[in-house]
């Protein structure tokens, strides 16, 4: 499945901080930015990220989504 989101900033994972249900993940973009994603731990699970991990970053509203390579 192809993201609908326009805004994509390429960037590695600097930290996952797993809570019980919700996880903090920090990245490090490409351009010269860091941002932070709030998600759930279930979904750090099915993404597997772990430090180091090249992701896209989705910009879309006030949510960062990542995605794989």
């Amino acid at each position: 499945m192809k993201p609908g989101a326009r805004n994509q900033i390429r960037a590695k994972v600097t930290s996952v901080t797993r809570g019980e249900v919700m996880s903090l993940v920090k990245f490090e973009a490409e351009a010269p930015a860091a941002m932070a994603s709030v998600l759930t731990s279930e979904s750090v699970d099915e993404l597997a990220l772990q430090v180091g991990d090249r992701v896209t970053l989705l910009v879309k509203a006030v949510h960062v989504m990542p995605v794989k390579e």
